[in-house]
């Protein structure tokens, strides 16, 4: 009985010793690979940004869509408006609504109305195109404002008193003329069935360096475009 014991005993410390090394073990591999940090669960994988310039006159000519008296009341003077700054595909359109996105603060609205009209437009890019950004409200629309100060409207675009016809590749040279450190590929049109001006688009990357556009951009296809005078 004293040798059954003696030997239980002996097994029992060899047990513990062993799962011991082997914690230690575990502990030691852990700390020499730690754990990758998992990417933000709003993150989405994209290649680049569109800053999207609505012209205001025209979208407000349009016969569908919600009109605020901001943006095309008469006598307001509006000319383009950030639409939003949307993560982009490099051949396809980029990730759109990535998961729960929690309504923007109002700090950050009164910050961002003087580039985005309305408070149901923030919080619609923002739930769109900032929930795919991996970045905060916060950050994003903070990056939405540089994005957009670094962009200068030429000067007989930004309000203009009179109509204007030009045809896409007009637009384009106007843009990169007042934006020296832009080519002429980091700037697209998009135009309305009615041919009228839509948006200018220009490409950045993720840190608002122009870069060229890739094909998901878009194109305006038409011949000429109108332009309308500011109201």
């Amino acid at each position: 009985m004293e040798r059954i014991t003696t030997r239980l005993l002996a097994v029992s410390r060899t047990a513990i010793a062993v799962i011991a090394l082997i914690s230690l073990s575990v502990t030691l591999t852990l700390q020499a690979h730690p754990r990758r940090k998992k990417p933000p669960k709003n993150g989405a994988a994209f290649s680049y940004y569109v800053l999207v310039l609505s012209y205001a006159p025209d979208f407000c000519a349009q016969p569908s869509g919600d009109k605020d008296a901001r943006e095309c009341g008469a006598g307001r003077h509006v000319g383009f408006v950030v639409h939003g700054l949307w993560p982009q595909g490099e051949t396809t359109r980029g990730p759109e609504n990535c998961g729960s996105a929690s309504p923007v603060s109002q700090d950050i609205i009164a910050a961002t109305l003087s580039y985005i009209p309305t408070e149901s437009l923030i919080q619609h890019e923002w739930k769109a195109h900032g929930s795919c950004s991996g970045l905060t409200a916060q950050d994003y629309f903070t990056l939405v404002r540089k994005a957009r100060d670094s962009v200068k409207i030429p000067e007989d675009l930004n309000q203009p008193s009179e109509q204007k016809q030009l045809n896409p590749a007009d637009f384009v040279s106007k843009f990169a003329g007042a934006n020296p450190g832009f080519g002429k590929e980091s700037f697209r049109i998009s135009c309305y069935p009615s041919q009228e001006l839509q948006e200018m688009r220009i490409c950045l990357n993720k840190d608002l360096s122009p870069r060229a556009c890739g094909s998901s951009a878009g194109q305006c296809n038409a011949d000429s475009v109108t332009m309308r005078s500011v109201r």
